[in-house]
Parts: C-alpha cells; sequence; structure tokens
C-alpha cells in the first residue's frame, strides 16, 4: 500500500541559501515522516523574506498535502519572519497570543530561577515570539522559548517549527510523531539494501526495471558510491505497506530477483556486512 499521507517541508533561513548552515532539519524532518508512513512530495528553501515565505506557502497550499512543515524563523531577532509570512499567505492578523505569552514567560521565569537571566521583563523582542497569527494554537516548546504554532488551512495542517536543530526535533517527537502515525492508519516504510560490485550502473539500470515492473509497490535506487571503473553501488529497496511480514517478504522477493540478475551479468553482490565503506 501506498503511503497517501503527503507531506511537505519548507525551510526557511538566509543561512540554507548561502551554505553557512548544512540543512539537517529537512533531512531529519523527511526521515522521520517516510519511517511513519508518510510521503514527502516538496522539500522547499526560502529566504527570511515575508513575501517568500508566503508565497512558497501558498503553493504548497495549491498541491493540498496533508501537513505543511516549515522551520526556522521563529526567534525573537528581526530576520525571524516565519510567522509573518504564514499571516500573510493566510490572510490572518498577527496578535499576542495569551496562550503563547505565558509559554514565553514561564521559560524566562525558569531562566531567571536558574541564572541564565536577570530580568523577567516581556521586551518587544520576548513578546514577538508569543505573536501569532490569529486563529492558530501555540505547541510548548519542551527545550527552548519560542512557542512552535499549529495552523489549519484549506484542509492543510501547518506546523511552524523553530530551527533550531534540538528544539525542532524535540516538538516533532512530542507533538508530530502521534498525528504522523495516526494519520497514515498504521502505514510503515520498510527499506532493505544490498550492494553490488563489478557492474555499471548504466548496466543495472534495465535490471532495476524489470524487478520494478515485477514487484509492484517496491521502489528501488541505485546509489554509486566507487569510482567508473570500479563501480560500488547500493541498491536500496523500499515499499509503505500496513503488514511487517508481507512487506519483508515483498522487499526480500525483489532483493533475490535483482541479486540472480546481477549474477547473471557477472556482477557480484555483496551483503551490507560486506560491502565496501
Amino acid at each position: 500500500m501506498a503511503a497517501n499521507v503527503e507531506v511537505e517541508i519548507i525551510s526557511v533561513g538566509n543561512e540554507l541559501l548561502i551554505g553557512k548552515v548544512l540543512n539537517t532539519n529537512a533531512q531529519f524532518l523527511s526521515k522521520q515522516a517516510t519511517t511513519l508512513g508518510a510521503k514527502v512530495i516538496r522539500i522547499t528553501v526560502v529566504a527570511d523574506d515575508v513575501k517568500e515565505i508566503a508565497t512558497a506557502l501558498n503553493e504548497a497550499l495549491k498541491r493540498k498535502p496533508r501537513f505543511i512543515i516549515t522551520t526556522g524563523g521563529l526567534g525573537p531577532t528581526f530576520d525571524d519572519k516565519t510567522l509573518q509570512g504564514i499571516a500573510v499567505a493566510l490572510n490572518r492578523k498577527l496578535e499576542v497570543n495569551p496562550k503563547a505569552l505565558d509559554m514565553v514567560k514561564e521559560k524566562y521565569a525558569s531562566y531567571a530561577k536558574n541564572k541564565a537571566t536577570k530580568t523577567l521583563e516581556l521586551t518587544p523582542s520576548r513578546t514577538k515570539m508569543a505573536t501569532i497569527p490569529e486563529k492558530t494554537e501555540p505547541i510548548r516548546n519542551p527545550v527552548g522559548t519560542a512557542p512552535a504554532v499549529r495552523a489549519d488551512a484549506k484542509g492543510t495542517v501547518i506546523f511552524a517549527l523553530p530551527g533550531v536543530p534540538r528544539e525542532m526535533e524535540a516538538i516533532f517527537k512530542e507533538t508530530l510523531t502521534p498525528l504522523l502515525r495516526q494519520a497514515s492508519k498504521g502505514c510503515a516504510f520498510y527499506e532493505k539494501s544490498i550492494y553490488a560490485d563489478e557492474i555499471m550502473e548504466s548496466t543495472l539500470a534495465p535490471l532495476i526495471d524489470i524487478v520494478m515492473q515485477d514487484n509492484p509497490g517496491v521502489y528501488i535506487k541505485s546509489h554509486p558510491r566507487g569510482a567508473e571503473n570500479k563501480p560500488n553501488i547500493e541498491l536500496h529497496f523500499s515499499t509503505t505497506a500496513r503488514d511487517n511480514e508481507k512487506s519483508d517478504a515483498k522487499l526480500q522477493a525483489a532483493v533475490n530477483q535483482l541479486t540472480k540478475l546481477i549474477v547473471r551479468n557477472d556482477g557480484k553482490v555483496l551483503t551490507p556486512d560486506h560491502a565496501m565503506t
């Protein structure tokens, strides 16, 4: 059974676009969502710009995914503009949310108690983190200060998560994991890998086509690891379904078929334990 819970990820930050920071948040989110039985259909990276954020969000909404997850731009500084972009995209006003403000106050009270800050004053920068689009829900940040935000629009659930990886991951695990698991209705992602030596990817391509045609629902992707004159290729098999045993059997049948075809074409198949690193 193919995944029917579609997810889009929008990463916000100039630091991503100039190559200063690696987009590990998108990698984490796509891996987690896939493992939970969802299907990530697009990852978009945009600048810290209200218009760019709003445009990316509206384009995503037109594709009607079940979930849109944004990361970055929720903090107290001038360039944290994700919530402004969401407000523009949804045509909603920004407002200080009492629940979000309480979350921010609670965090600063905790910091003051632990002497991380001397004051509890709600400066404009601190209040900014509690200023969110109307008709949205703040979500507790168990690690950092800025609350995450949930917005429902046109049948899509939008989650705005912080850009700090530790905070983003904690909120995802606490809030989004159960929602994605429920939405996927028990589907999960299953995968296997084998490694092929002494056979070029161009030779493998038609063999992969045969196996995918013979094994509906199994996706096979080749990942070259060696040099052109000394090929070593990972062959990754995956499927999304509810039944663990049937999925495992389906993947193994595809692995066995491709293994035989590779050997017939004078290639060598290695198990993951004996593959080149």
